[in-house]
């Protein structure tokens, strides 16, 4: 049992933690623990004030920014720091809707139904601006055929993640921007899942704003960015201040911003060779999983997926159980079922895929994940599903 000493934080735990939950958050790599350790002892002045301190912080903010935009195939001047993947979505909803207005398109914004909430919910809080959602097929791609039909229909800006926070699914971004492009609608896509996990190329991808993640990708929390197309203007949501090129207000957080560059370069030398690795582990999960477990569902697209993501959802049982369960033999994982949303709400990505939504588990794997993390889950969950089965059948332990 985990234990802890008086008037101390310090904590023994009885199993070694099998962290299977990367899609919620990443581990900060160690370059970004370096960048983040120098750049919060050596670099404290304020980049936007003219004395020595601040210029060399300066420096290193325009480094930062240099490098977070050449992992994308961006320009530096193209980037806009935020808090996290949240505000990057919102601020580049807001932007693109901003924009299309101005250009006096329609205020029709088109979304697949898989979106994450912080751009639905976006969307959602602009005024005189219509939401049309576009449905998905059984593996969460968006529909390409409504897709065309509704940006026909007159769209200002569509929105369509690179790759879902969920199930992992694929999206074909580059065709769908082509859709949007000759309709006249500006593209944005929430990139925070894909950036650092597979590669992303801005211009192959054909968008005008991508929005990204910082602890999603190995860098520290409280950390994200915008990319913003040349001739997108970008104004900002919160005011007070003309940080950011005026584009964002608030003081930069120059530690934590060197710490996401410094993660994002690292991963862009790591990925082309470890999405072979983490594929041929979630591929064992995905094919183990139906020979050991009856009446399960696996979820999203077999071959256009994040390499390290595995979703599925179990009958007759509910998945805040399951992680409890798993927890206590040291396993980590995510359960998207209701009973553990703080809305109490079915999710509605397996919603519009038309997939079972209670009983659902996330299993998501990263840099540190081995063979024998994917052995001990794959033993573990078994006998714990035919233990809350039983369970639920009897209605006693």
């Amino acid at each position: 049992m985990p234990s802890r000493e008086a008037g101390t934080r310090t904590y023994t735990c009885r199993v070694r933690e099998i962290y299977l939950d990367h899609a919620s958050t990443t581990p900060p790599h160690p370059a970004a623990l370096e960048a983040m350790s120098k750049a919060a002892t050596e670099l404290w002045g304020d980049p936007s004030r003219l004395y020595r301190a601040a210029r060399v912080a300066r420096i290193a903010l325009d480094e930062a920014r240099a490098a977070v935009a050449s992992v994308i195939g961006g320009r530096p001047e193209e980037i806009v720091f935020t808090s996290g993947g949240t505000e990057s979505c919102n601020l580049g909803i807001v932007a693109g809707a901003r924009a299309a207005a101005a250009a006096r398109k329609p205020k029709r914004i088109v979304v697949p139904a898989v979106e994450h909430t912080a751009v639905l919910e976006s969307a959602q809080a602009l005024d005189g601006f219509e939401i049309v959602r576009v449905g998905v097929d059984e593996h969460g791609r968006v529909d390409l055929d409504t897709l065309r039909d509704e940006c026909a229909r007159g769209a200002g800006l569509v929105s369509i993640q690179a790759a879902n926070h969920e199930v992992g699914t694929i999206q074909p971004l580059a065709d769908a921007a082509l859709l949007a492009k000759q309709a006249g609608a500006l593209i944005h896509t929430d990139a925070c899942m894909a950036v650092g996990q597979i590669p992303v190329d801005v211009k192959a991808l054909g968008v005008d704003l991508l929005s990204g993640s910082g602890h999603k990708a190995y860098g520290p929390r409280g950390t994200g960015f915008l990319w913003a197309r040349t001739g997108v203007r970008v104004r900002p949501v919160m005011v007070g201040d003309d940080r950011e090129r005026r584009r964002r207000a608030g003081l930069e957080n120059l530690p934590a911003i060197a710490g996401m560059a410094a993660a994002l370069t690292a991963r862009a030398g790591e990925i082309d060779a470890e999405m072979p690795r983490l594929r041929a582990l979630t591929d064992r999960i995905r094919t183990q999983l139906p020979a050991l477990i009856e009446d399960v569902q696996i979820h999203g697209h077999p071959t256009e997926r994040l390499p390290g993501l595995v979703a599925f959802s179990l009958l007759y049982l509910e998945g805040e159980a399951l992680l409890l369960m798993l927890d206590g033999k040291g396993i980590a994982v995510h359960s998207g079922s209701s009973c553990v949303s703080s809305a109490q709400e079915p999710s509605h990505v397996l919603a519009a895929m038309g997939a079972l939504t209670h009983g659902s588990v996330r299993v998501s794997l990263g840099r540190g994940s081995t063979d024998e993390d994917v052995n001990a889950f794959l033993k573990e969950l078994p006998p714990i599903v035919a233990n809350l089965r039983e369970i639920a059948r009897t209605g006693s332990a």
